[in-house]
């Protein structure tokens, strides 16, 4: 019986037949998200690029967006995203599009829907999770320290890659540290 909600196709509710061949990642996703209703995966960066922090469980929750974040201190991000996981889990989910105050460095954010294709190079873990869409995904764009975000005049070249931007299709994106993921 359907409670009226979006389905979700993740691995706790639905036997794909490979739940006796779950690796340590996803035990661990779904202890944190059967304890606090989602997960928060750090991938650090190298020498090839900065790093960046996204939710898994959020949709499967709450039915609401996941949501990524890029180029900051992973730690720093993983204390944003589980901010606005609280948030979200409250009734005060993000959507494509708004902005909220006093979200990083007291500063606002933004947020923007994440293009699908870049999924399988930024949210395997996620994939790994859901399986198969729906699967939304929300970007975290964080602005500069005079608070103005990448895509808008008067920020400098190297902030305004310092994060991606996955609401262009890849093919949009230009080359850098971002697209070697992809």
């Amino acid at each position: 019986m359907s409670d009226g909600r979006p389905p979700c196709n993740c691995i706790i509710d639905h036997d794909y037949g490979d739940r006796d061949r779950m690796d340590n990642f996803e035990l661990r996703t779904i202890v944190h998200i059967s304890e606090y209703g989602w997960s928060v995966v750090l991938v650090h960066g190298d020498d090839g690029g900065p790093g960046w922090a996204y939710t898994i469980g959020l949709w499967h929750s709450h039915r609401t967006p996941e949501l990524g974040m890029f180029g900051g201190d992973v730690y720093e991000m993983e204390a944003i995203l589980n901010t606005l996981g609280r948030q979200a889990a409250e009734g005060e989910a993000p959507g494509d599009g708004d902005r909220r105050d006093a979200v990083v460095r007291g500063q606002a954010a933004a947020f923007r829907t994440v293009d699908s294709r870049w999924y399988q190079a930024m949210f395997k873990g996620a994939l790994s999770f859901y399986r198969k869409p729906p699967l939304p995904f929300l970007q975290v764009v964080w602005p500069d320290q005079r608070g103005l975000f990448p895509w808008q005049p008067g920020t400098e070249l190297p902030f305004r890659h310092s994060q991606p931007w996955l609401w262009l299709a890849p093919t949009q994106h230009p080359d850098g540290a971002w697209t070697r993921h992809l």
